[in-house]
């Protein structure tokens, strides 16, 4: 199965998508070659989204020959994705690839690095800037963040998402999880997919995933 339910989460286990996340964890891929791998394993989400959660229906189609039959996929055309600025962008760019006509919001949103994290592995969390689309009662909404390290960015970027509306479907996306990041964002939104590559061992001290890819923000834009 492309996708397999672990419990805590899905994980797409294509294996093109496992062979692209072993490149982006290296240390010897470089700047441009850890942004492509990002778009690469967007698209590959995508494409997997759309084969293993997504429902076809039969339709009427009109051939320059005849009246036939066809099989497209429902709600391809209502899917919201959600770009958590900034490590995810690369990474939307490949999940577009798979939903050219999605509408796309974006939320800058990070964790406070100097307050450090909590005795209950959280982060406070500020968020900069929203831009979100209209979300609507049978949309699919994708919210995309390369990393789900303890799950504070992601809780609040899901609040803000809630304000705006509340989708049939809600999928959390990320290239790698740590358990930590799982567990609080099902327990804060339990009817929340959440779908990822890989899920790694632990946090360190500071909230990185280990073994992880490092900061996938950082290593995408050479900062």
């Amino acid at each position: 199965m492309p996708i397999e339910d672990r419990g805590d989460a899905h994980v797409i286990t294509h294996a093109l998508a496992k062979h692209t996340l072993s490149e982006l964890r290296s240390d010897e891929t470089g700047q441009v070659e850890f942004r492509d791998g990002l778009i690469e394993l967007g698209r590959l989400c995508g494409f997997e989204i759309i084969d293993g959660m997504m429902d076809t229906e039969y339709v009427s189609i009109t051939t320059p020959l005849a009246e036939t039959t066809g099989e497209v996929v429902k709600g391809i055309d209502d899917v919201v994705i959600v770009n958590v600025l900034r490590a995810a962008t690369p990474f939307v760019e490949g999940l577009v690839k798979a939903f050219p006509h999605a509408r796309q919001g974006v939320i800058s949103a990070g964790r406070d690095e100097a307050a450090g994290m909590n005795e209950a592995g959280e982060f406070p969390i500020t968020v900069d800037y929203i831009r979100l689309p209209e979300i609507n009662e049978d949309d699919t909404v994708i919210v995309a963040d390369p990393m789900l390290a303890t799950g504070s960015t992601m809780v609040a970027v899901l609040e803000e998402v809630f304000e705006i509306g509340n989708p049939a479907r809600l999928i959390v996306l990320s290239a790698v999880s740590a358990p930590n990041g799982l567990n609080r964002v099902e327990e804060a939104y339990p009817s929340a997919d959440l779908l990822t590559v890989g899920i790694d061992e632990r946090l360190d001290e500071e909230g990185y995933i280990v073994p992880g890819v490092g900061d996938a923000g950082d290593r995408a834009f050479g900062t």
